[in-house]
């Protein structure tokens, strides 16, 4: 098997780019709150942890006994006031109950206008998704603009693997597409 070529290795990386917008992307949107409870919910949530930022599941077992319903069981009983305050300060408007080492967040059902606001949230994130897939197809543009000028491949050779990156960029920009319909579908299941 003969080695890839230097464009096969533009658009390889092109492929490695976009899938890993692609789960940044789901990352992000993970922590959007839908009708049910989710424990991703509360990744982006940092607790001072004696002077050190420290993420909820570092310091707490945190699971859904119910679909509108989150329980936290921290390590430390000192700290439940400390995630308490993390969770109220939060964009995510929850009101938690604490009871000992036990933290309780009931889940009130989103409104119609919260739903459409998480929406749009959602397709923000999904915007900033496909800038940074376009920076991506510049960047291989310029790669294979390069090789080509360079000498090191030819015309032809250059305009297929740019007709490749187009491809890519295409079918990596409706994956944005899928991943977001599927969360606003969520978002909006009442």
């Amino acid at each position: 098997r003969r080695p890839p070529t230097m464009l096969e290795e533009v658009i390889a990386e092109l492929k490695i780019a976009c899938s890993k917008a692609h789960d940044a992307l789901k990352q992000h949107l993970s922590r959007l709150r839908t009708g049910r409870a989710n424990t991703s919910m509360l990744d982006g949530i940092r607790v001072d942890y004696y002077g050190t930022p420290t993420p909820i599941a570092s310091m707490a077992t945190v699971n859904v006994p119910e679909p509108r319903l989150l329980q936290i069981k921290v390590w430390e009983r000192g700290q439940a006031k400390a995630v308490d305050k993390a969770i109220r300060e939060s964009d995510l408007n929850l009101n938690p109950q604490v009871d000992g080492d036990i933290i309780r967040i009931p889940l009130p059902p989103l409104t119609e206008e919260r739903r459409r606001e998480l929406v749009k949230m959602a397709k923000k994130q999904a915007e900033e998704s496909k800038i940074a897939i376009r920076k991506q197809r510049k960047d291989a543009r310029d790669m294979i603009d390069a090789l080509v000028k360079d000498g090191d491949v030819s015309e032809d050779d250059g305009a297929a693997a740019s007709t490749k990156c187009e491809e890519v960029i295409a079918a990596a920009v409706k994956t944005v597409d899928d991943i977001v319909a599927a969360k606003e579908k969520d978002i909006m299941a009442v």
